[in-house]
């Protein structure tokens, strides 16, 4: 196949899907939402659209070719995505990562270029970012969750673990919760955390931002502390900052027993991980209910990707 006929195929599959979840999109009123997501190898990006901008993700693969013929070959690929999604060439950020994320570098800075942008979702405000880390600061995947954790969190006293940029803190705020109390390892992120807040008028004592190591924080707890929990860490973490490293799987069962003796009697825990090979064991976790709730929260322009899974845990 030559490359113009290449090129031709993610043009034309490119138009195709956008045409598709744009029109689910708008109908929704959605601003921010992926396109396109490794659909074809010869072309193995992940193209997010945020309002006016595009967060184009290339996935580091051996592509054989010398550093200006890819960097030739990139140029031509953006063209083509201005093109299709009528977005400028210069509204378009680029980043390389790697195919199996665990997450823990979304704490290196790549860049300082601070292009920051402001987006809308479910008439909640969220500060992106989509020039200085391999993520935006917003998991698009997480909108279906968000939207749960907002309608079951009135009343409720809400912890958010591993919180990074806060959304689900944001979400729960605005579903009524008598108060919020967002916890991470990066100070970072917590901050980010509580400026997601702020832009949405939740400040004062009933929302905490709290600086640990999630699983020694979670000792310090009194039993019952928490009706509601989401608990979204990475696959693996070992910052010089915990006093052990983190392996979600090795890991889940004693996060998770944990934080549901911190719960209150009846209390509600999602707990999601993006491990593709992640085997709950459901036997050793002290709860009355697990739901696998996977399906039921991947959002429109991720049906075709199972990126993570989701569950709903009952005390």
């Amino acid at each position: 196949m030559t490359d113009a006929s290449k090129f031709t195929m993610f043009e034309n599959r490119l138009t195709k899907v956008f045409r598709h979840l744009h029109k689910t999109a708008r109908r929704q009123n959605i601003t921010c939402y992926r396109v396109y997501d490794d659909d074809i190898p010869e072309f193995p990006f992940s193209i997010e659209i945020y309002e006016q901008y595009v967060y184009l993700a290339e996935y580091q693969r051996r592509h054989h070719m010398e550093e200006e013929a890819h960097e030739a070959w990139l140029e031509e690929c953006i063209a083509v995505v201005s093109k299709v999604l009528e977005i400028p060439m210069e509204n378009i950020f680029i980043k390389q990562r790697q195919r199996k994320e665990n997450r823990q570098s979304q704490y290196e800075k790549l860049s300082f270029e601070k292009h920051e942008i402001v987006v809308q979702e479910a008439g909640l405000k969220f500060k992106v970012n989509l020039s200085d880390y391999l993520d935006t600061g917003l998991f698009l995947d997480h909108r279906t969750t968000r939207g749960m954790v907002r309608s079951e969190a009135a009343g409720k006293r809400v912890l958010n673990l591993f919180c990074y940029t806060g959304s689900f803190s944001v979400y729960a705020a605005a579903g009524g919760a008598s108060n919020v109390t967002s916890v991470d390892l990066s100070k970072t992120y917590l901050a980010w955390a509580e400026e997601n807040m702020h832009l949405n008028g939740f400040t004062g004592d009933a929302h905490q931002f709290v600086h640990a190591d999630v699983l020694q924080y979670l000792d310090t707890l009194a039993p019952g502390s928490f009706d509601l929990v989401v608990v979204d860490p990475p696959t693996f973490s070992n910052s010089k900052r915990m006093k052990d490293f983190l392996d979600i799987q090795r890991d889940h069962v004693s996060l998770l027993n944990k934080v549901l003796a911190a719960t209150s009697p009846g209390g509600l825990i999602y707990f999601s991980n993006n491990y593709r090979r992640f085997v709950l064991e459901e036997d050793q976790i002290k709860a009355s209910s697990i739901k696998d709730i996977t399906s039921q929260t991947l959002p429109f322009d991720f049906q075709q990707k199972m990126i993570r899974k989701c569950y709903r845990i009952i005390k």
